[in-house]
């Protein structure tokens, strides 16, 4: 049932016999509601749909994230889609015809903010994580006071642990505790900087794949 907003001439949510209401990023979008199609779907088709939800699965405990920083709104395209878009587009390989992850193309965000020099990982006793990074603050847009980010995603649990540290570029070190969930398991692990007022934030990086201990 759709629901008229401000009168018969404003916009309204909802499907209203053929025609479909909505409001998309503060427009109000009418649309022909759209006709199914009675065709079998290519071998193309199924493969991409499955691509589709293999990375729509993956990026969903991201979007608090990249709805932030990933990219730059590009016409009508969200930074979720643009998301979306870019691991279908690149992240993604088919072996047998079943797509997988590539996980060191993945990319948590993507912006303009120096990204992390010469940054490692290393496990150590009781969970954590140690990270060392090169200090490149006063190069390009690098501020020493831009805050070091990680993620880290345990394929086997299919979970992910953000963490937004409070060590800063000039810092060069920072420790995570991981989820008790992850002890003996292998995880893939990213990093970035944002800045000071979270306004912005490099390209991730990928730092490879580590057994927590």
């Amino acid at each position: 049932m759709g629901k008229l907003h401000k009168g018969i001439l404003g916009g309204f949510s909802g499907t209203v016999g053929t025609v479909v209401g909505c409001n998309w990023r503060g427009k109000d979008i009418i649309r022909s509601r759209p006709k199914s199609s009675g065709k079998t779907p290519t071998e193309a088709q199924l493969l991409q749909r499955m691509k589709f939800r293999l990375v729509v699965g993956f990026l969903t405990p991201l979007q608090s994230i990249q709805r932030q920083f990933f990219a730059g709104n590009s016409g009508v395209k969200s930074k979720m889609n643009q998301a979306v878009s870019y691991h279908i587009r690149e992240a993604v390989e088919v072996l047998n015809g079943e797509p997988s992850l590539v996980y060191n193309k993945v990319l948590i965000t993507k912006g303009d903010l120096a990204s992390p020099q010469n940054a490692e990982v290393g496990p150590a006793a009781g969970g954590m994580l140690n990270f060392i990074w090169e200090d490149n603050s006063g190069q390009a847009n690098a501020a020493a006071e831009d805050v070091f980010c990680t993620v880290i995603f345990c394929e086997e649990l299919g979970i992910f642990s953000l963490y937004d540290s409070a060590a800063t570029r000039t810092d060069l070190v920072a420790e995570q505790a991981v989820p008790n969930s992850m002890t003996g398991k292998s995880v893939h692990v990213y990093c970035y900087f944002r800045n000071a007022m979270a306004g912005t934030a490099s390209t991730s990086a990928y730092l490879g794949e580590t057994v927590i201990l």
